[in-house]
C-alpha cells in the first residue's frame, strides 16, 4: 500500500487520508489519524477518548501480542468488555460501574466504525455486535436540578461576596468593613454558576470560553473547537458574565494574558490561565452546600436546561439545537418529562 491515498466524506467535505510508505496497519497510527481527521469533540472529552482507545490498545497487545487492525477480532472486543467489568481495587470492589465501562466501549465502538468505513476489517466491524448496558444507553434525567432548586443556587451565587468572599477576622475588624479576600472571585465563581444554569453548558465548554466569543448583543456563547457549537444564554446569566469582567476579571488578566473568559486568580502561582475541571467542580460543590442542594454536579443543570426546554416547546430539536448533541436520541430521551405531565394531568381527573 506504498503512497496509497484514501478519500472519505466528513462533513460533506472529502478529507485525504494518506498512507505511509512503511504502513504497517496498527491501531496505533488509525488512532492519531482518527483524532486529527474525524473527532470533533472538546479538549476534555477527547482525553478521555484518547485514554479510553490506549486502554483497549494495551489490552489487545497483552492478549494478541500485536495490534495491528486484522488482528481485531469480535473475541478481542469481547474479552476486553469482560476485562473492563473484571477489574477489581484492593477491596474487591469493581474499579468501574457500568456507566463507566459503557462510556469506554462507546468511544471503542466509533473508533471502529470510522475504521471500517475506509478500510473495512476482513469479515466485519468487531465492535458491531457489542452491546452496552442498560444503564449505558439513558441519560441521567432524574438527577437534574429542579426549578426550585435553580433558584436557590442562584440566590446564593448572588450573596457569594458576602457569604464566603469578606475577612472573618471579627478582632481586626471589629468596627470596620471587612475587605475582601484576595484569592476569592465570587462575582467570577457567581458567573460561572449562571453560565452553567442558564445555557446547559458542557463543564469542559465552560472551561474553554473565550472572552471574543461571547456576544453580549444577541446573548449567544460560541465554543469554537473543530466545530462551532453556539449557546443561548438568558439576560440574568449574560448580566452576571458582564459584573466578573466588570468588576473582576482587569485584576486577573494583567497576571496571565489569556483570552479565556474565566480567569484562575492572580494569587494563583502556576497555570495557564485556564481553570481546571476541578475548580469548576468546588465552585459548584460550594454554592449546594450553601443552598442546602446535594447530590448534584454541574451536568445536573444541562438535564434541567433539557427538561426546560421540552417542557416550553415540546421540540426535541430545539434540545439537540441548544445542548448541541450530536446524537438526537439524546434529545428525544428528555419526551419522557412530557410523558409524565402528562400521566399526573390524568391521574388529576
Amino acid at each position: 500500500m506504498k503512497n496509497s491515498k484514501q478519500n472519505y466524506i466528513h462533513n460533506n467535505h472529502i478529507t485525504m487520508l494518506q498512507f505511509p510508505e512503511n504502513f504497517t496497519d496498527e491501531l496505533d497510527w488509525w488512532m492519531d489519524n482518527y483524532f486529527e481527521f474525524e473527532v470533533q469533540t472538546s479538549d476534555e472529552t477527547q482525553k478521555a477518548q484518547k485514554r479510553d482507545i490506549t486502554l483497549f490498545l494495551d489490552y489487545m497487545l497483552s492478549q494478541t501480542g500485536s495490534i495491528k487492525r486484522n488482528n481485531w477480532t469480535l473475541k478481542v472486543s469481547r474479552g476486553f468488555q469482560s476485562y473492563l467489568k473484571s477489574q477489581t481495587d484492593s477491596e474487591g470492589k469493581p474499579q468501574r460501574n457500568d456507566r463507566t465501562t459503557d462510556r469506554i466501549i462507546a468511544h471503542l465502538k466509533t473508533f471502529a466504525k470510522w475504521i471500517h468505513r475506509i478500510h473495512p476489517f476482513t469479515l466485519f466491524n468487531p465492535m458491531l455486535k457489542i452491546k452496552l448496558s442498560d444503564s449505558g444507553k439513558f441519560l441521567d434525567i432524574d438527577n437534574a436540578i429542579t426549578s426550585e432548586e435553580r433558584e436557590k443556587l442562584l440566590d446564593v451565587a448572588d450573596n457569594l461576596v458576602t457569604l464566603t468572599a469578606l475577612s472573618k477576622d471579627k478582632h481586626r475588624y471589629k468596627d470596620k468593613e471587612k475587605p475582601q479576600l484576595k484569592y476569592k472571585r465570587p462575582y467570577r465563581d457567581r458567573a460561572i454558576v449562571y453560565t452553567l444554569t442558564e445555557t446547559g453548558m458542557r463543564r469542559s465548554d465552560v472551561i474553554n470560553i473565550t472572552i471574543d466569543k461571547v456576544n453580549f448583543k444577541t446573548k449567544k456563547i460560541y465554543i469554537k473547537g473543530k466545530k462551532t457549537y453556539k449557546y443561548q444564554i438568558s439576560k440574568p446569566g449574560i448580566n452576571a458574565v458582564k459584573d466578573y469582567i466588570k468588576k473582576e476579571r482587569g485584576k486577573d488578566f494583567e497576571k496571565w494574558q489569556s483570552n479565556t473568559l474565566f480567569l484562575p486568580s492572580s494569587t494563583v502561582s502556576r497555570g495557564k490561565g485556564k481553570l481546571t475541571p476541578c475548580v469548576i467542580n468546588n465552585i459548584w460543590n460550594k454554592v449546594c452546600k450553601e443552598a442546602g442542594i446535594s447530590g448534584k454536579t454541574p451536568h445536573s443543570s444541562r438535564h434541567a436546561m433539557g427538561i426546560y426546554i421540552m417542557k416550553k416547546t415540546g421540540n426535541p430539536a430545539a434540545i439537540q439545537k441548544q445542548l448541541g448533541h450530536k446524537n438526537p436520541a439524546y434529545s428525544v430521551q428528555y419526551s419522557k418529562v412530557l410523558e409524565q405531565k402528562i400521566e399526573e394531568i390524568l391521574l388529576d381527573r
